[in-house]
């Protein structure tokens, strides 16, 4: 009997890329889509947000629900954008100005002090049973690099063309999906929560 798991993400690119990463981890586990209403995300990590999004799709579907939350933290801008990397550019939340802002601010910064991680938490919560909670679990990950001063290449999304992977002479918008899904913080958050996911779903 297949078991069935919700994303709380209306992003059909992020439901795919999590099907391809957790799809070898949680056999027999099916992935599946959320149209329900999300939550403010109001937390002050990305613990605390990937937590609201899986617990509103846990309640509203009555499933086991993950969900993450990710963004990019730049060691020299004390670790910003971090929870607020989807909306640095202003309210429009464009990829183009959250980029182009960013690199505005590292302008005079030099390439020895561009040090960047990518983060994810990924959370579990497993739907209320009467007045009981649900069981939480949440990973991090984290995918360390550097921030390059111009983008550079056309895969990807978000902050990818500008982040350089510790040990690539690519930016992440340059590699495959399918480098990218061995290296990259969502995978890492991921793979760390699949064995609580077959435990527990």
């Amino acid at each position: 009997m297949t078991r069935t798991l919700v994303l709380a993400s209306h992003n059909t690119h992020k439901l795919e890329e999590l099907r391809r990463i957790l799809g070898p981890l949680i056999l027999g586990i099916e992935l599946v889509g959320y149209d329900g209403p999300e939550p403010v995300e109001n937390g002050l990590s990305f613990e605390e947000n990937a937590l609201l999004k899986a617990r509103a799709a846990a309640a509203h579907t009555g499933l086991p629900a993950i969900a993450d939350d990710s963004g990019i933290a730049v060691d020299v801008l004390g670790g910003c954008p971090g929870i607020f990397s989807a909306r640095w550019g202003g309210p429009e939340r464009s990829d183009t100005a959250n980029v182009a802002l960013l690199l505005w601010q590292l302008t005079d910064v030099a390439d020895a002090h561009r040090a960047a991680g990518f983060v994810c938490a990924a959370a579990l919560v497993l739907p209320p049973s009467g007045d009981e909670p649900g069981a939480e679990i949440c990973e991090l990950g984290v995918w360390q690099g550097s921030v390059l001063r111009e983008p550079v290449g056309e895969r990807g999304f978000g902050y990818d063309p500008i982040f350089r992977p510790e040990g690539e002479q690519r930016s992440a918008a340059e590699l495959t999906a399918a480098e990218k899904d061995l290296l990259s913080h969502r995978t890492r958050a991921f793979s760390t929560l699949a064995p609580a996911i077959r435990d527990l779903v």
